[in-house]
């Protein structure tokens, strides 16, 4: 072969394998629009949730026979704070078990769902928010994973999250998860998962097994909270460092209280808003749940 065809031809093989790449960059972007996908928050509370039967795992299971199969899953789960924001893009993420003091068979729990480095490259192409990086090491915590295996027991759903950065306000990534809002018409199914009123130093851990409970502070911040969502006053939940002690008992940390920014923010004009699992627990835990479809 002459050196000028051998040129040619590698130059060729370049061009097309650029161009092979960046149809896999863009597959997302070029599937048919789908019906738009709910969007949940749900409130995770205690690992154990992803064994025991109770009054939230059915709550879940009942939304989740609602619920047409999506292409796959974006999770922002209260338990992935980075400096930066990232998006897992492996083939296969692992079960993360980041808790301690457990039994054994949580432990054991594996949710074997794959990942979709598409999905990620895509979220990563649609934000002009903040650059998004691709992490290969994280997997699926159990914020994701203990909530998601009642919607989809079999897996069979891939799956990634997108990582909370801890040094922004609620109005970054209230702006950010605006961002994502085109996914929800390629049939991606997006989720947060964290809790409302989430204040574990000052949990009644007497009371956790037996009716609900909850002190009058958690009761005032989640109505609170649950009438800011029912009225689409997503601004009163932005600022809730503004509205007073209620709210700072039950949000000492805003990890928890971030996945719901999120999920409202990808509120739809046309989309319903409905509350489930809404139940206090412990004195100063809330399992409220949110659907909007």
């Amino acid at each position: 072969m002459k050196r000028i065809d051998f040129i040619r031809s590698v130059t060729l093989l370049t061009l097309i394998g650029r161009s092979m790449n960046l149809k896999a960059l863009n597959r997302l972007s070029e599937l048919p629009n789908t019906t738009r996908m709910p969007v949940l928050f749900i409130g995770h509370g205690s690992p154990m949730n992803a064994l025991e039967e109770n009054s939230f795992v059915s709550g879940i299971r009942q939304v989740g026979k609602e619920l047409q199969k999506p292409k796959a899953i974006l999770c922002i789960s209260a338990h992935w704070e980075t400096k930066g924001t990232y998006v897992t893009a492996m083939e296969s993420p692992k079960t993360i078990h980041d808790f301690s003091g457990f039994p054994k068979e949580l432990y054991d729990v594996q949710y074997p769902a794959a990942g979709s480095p598409d999905l990620a490259e895509e979220t990563k192409r649609i934000v002009r928010k903040t650059e998004i990086g691709l992490d290969y090491s994280w997997g699926l915590d159990h914020g994701s994973w203990s909530v998601i295996k009642h919607l989809y027991p079999d897996a069979d759903i891939p799956t990634i999250q997108l990582s909370i950065d801890y040094t922004k306000p609620a109005q970054y990534h209230f702006e950010l998860a605006k961002e994502l809002s085109s996914l929800r018409e390629k049939g991606i199914f997006i989720v947060g998962s964290g809790n409302m009123v989430h204040n574990l130093g000052l949990v009644a851990w007497d009371k956790l097994s037996g009716e609900p409970f909850a002190y009058d502070w958690a009761i005032e911040a989640n109505e609170k909270m649950k009438s800011d969502i029912l009225n689409n006053d997503i601004q009163g939940l932005i600022d809730f460092r503004k509205r007073g002690k209620a709210f700072d008992l039950a949000i000492p940390t805003p990890e928890h209280f971030l996945p719901l920014i999120y999920s409202m923010a990808l509120k739809n004009s046309k989309d319903e808003t409905t509350l489930f699992n809404d139940q206090p627990i412990g004195g100063s835990l809330s399992m409220t749940s949110v659907k909007l479809s």
